[in-house]
């Protein structure tokens, strides 16, 4: 038996194409291997490339395989130590072929998995597929940055680019139509007083005939020299430039940094955060982001503060949500900006304050943001701040979501959960 395996060359730009195939056909491995990686990895190094591994077992090559064709009979031997229905024992270890994995073995070979590199844009790709921002809908701005062009009617003048072809022709046909009516209608008079002489043949006639037809020839080739097209029958596209609505979003990142988060809790967020960073700066174009971190008191802070800064204190989260307040009165109008907020802590707060929490969130906050998301880093029992949202996230179903992160691998699958593409009603 002969197998036909297609090993050449990749033509010029043809590996890519390929390379995409491969990556669509294990896409379930290599989001596997991604989840993986996040979990694993560290805050500096969450968004670099990765190895993955296929197992053996979902490897195949595509071939041809040359049959030996014909027909053939044959006689099989038989055998005296089986009989129909009878079982047959598993091999003992080490007895069967070997296939890269298990114990040792003296007999048979196999194969390893299959391991290759994604680079940095196909990790992210793959970490980030199909998620999305909730509720994220179209703006009307009143200084609006993205415009775009719209057909606005023809000009008699354009580039040659803007050739209207379809419009030009029936300009040329309305043209000759109204220059050639009155020809056309003595020509079809011609002819008409021309078959009635046919139909009652008169030798008196002959030369009369013979006048329509040089009339009718003379009249035809005047509508003949009327041009197809002319110059001022061409017709341009005209275009306008028009504002156009706009999908600009803000998010608010507000993170604990108390005395009662430690260095492990605050890892886990700001390895939440870095996670939200990325996929916001890769699918949205339009998008501002706020750093806020509080303690007793709370503060906007830029990102290299947000993410490294080592401030501390005690914990009062409604001072956070008040900034928040204040940053989305002052700079993001909800009529012009979708308003998003991603809060993390431990759960902590001043006894009393959750309440406070509580009236600003439903007064002030909820009514002008799309979506707010809720992440409580801690392996311990909820408290009255959990309790306090917990309310509001039945009050507020479609726009409050809220999740609980116990140990680093929780933190990815939480991500996904909060920001997963959201099946569309209808309405």
């Amino acid at each position: 038996m002969s197998l036909i395996i297609d090993r050449r060359l990749n033509g010029k730009n043809k590996s890519t194409v390929n390379r995409q195939r491969f990556l669509d056909r294990y896409r379930k491995n290599i989001k596997k291997a991604v989840a993986e990686a996040v979990n694993k990895r560290s805050i500096t190094d969450v968004e670099s490339g990765s190895e993955v591994s296929i197992p053996r077992k979902d490897l195949s090559e595509p071939f041809f395989r040359h049959g030996p064709g014909g027909r053939h009979e044959q006689v099989h031997p038989g055998n005296k130590d089986f009989m129909p229905g009878d079982r047959i024992k598993r091999p003992g270890s080490g007895q069967g072929g070997g296939d890269g994995s298990g114990r040792a073995s003296n007999k048979g070979e196999g194969m390893d998995e299959f391991s290759f590199q994604i680079n940095h844009d196909e990790f992210l790709e793959y970490m980030f597929d199909n998620l999305e921002l909730p509720n994220l809908v179209r703006k009307q701005l009143q200084d609006a940055i993205e415009f775009k062009y719209r057909q606005a009617g023809f000009n008699n003048d354009g580039s040659p680019d803007r050739l209207n072809i379809v419009r030009s022709l029936k300009s040329a046909y309305a043209r000759r139509i109204a220059l050639s009516g009155a020809d056309r209608k003595e020509v079809r008079a011609l002819k008409k007083e021309l078959r009635e002489m046919e139909v009652s043949p008169d030798d008196n006639d002959q030369e009369k005939a013979a006048e329509l037809r040089e009339a009718i020839k003379a009249l035809n080739k005047k509508l003949k020299r009327l041009p197809f097209i002319d110059e001022f029958d061409l017709k341009y596209n005209s275009f306008i430039k028009v504002p156009s609505p706009s999908n600009k979003a803000v998010m608010c990142c507000v993170m604990d940094v108390s005395g009662s988060m430690t260095q492990e809790i605050k890892d886990m967020a700001k390895r939440f955060f870095i996670l939200l960073y990325l996929f916001l700066q890769r699918s949205y174009k339009q998008i501002e982001v706020v750093f806020i971190r509080h303690h007793t008191a709370a503060k906007e802070v830029n990102e290299e503060d947000f993410f490294y800064s080592r401030e501390t204190g005690g914990t009062i989260v409604s001072s956070a949500l008040e900034v928040t307040r204040e940053i989305i009165d002052k700079r993001f109008s909800p009529t012009d900006w979708n308003i998003y907020v991603a809060q993390a802590s431990d759960g902590d707060n001043w006894e009393g304050d959750s309440s406070v929490c509580s009236k600003i969130l439903t007064e002030s906050i909820m009514p002008k943001v799309q979506y707010f998301s809720y992440v409580e880093i801690t392996d311990r029992a909820h408290q009255n701040l959990w309790r306090e949202y917990k309310t509001i996230a039945e009050r507020f179903k479609d726009r409050f979501s809220m999740e609980q992160i116990k140990t680093p691998d929780d933190i990815y699958p939480v991500f996904r959960r909060l920001f997963e593409k959201k099946k569309k009603s209808i309405q």
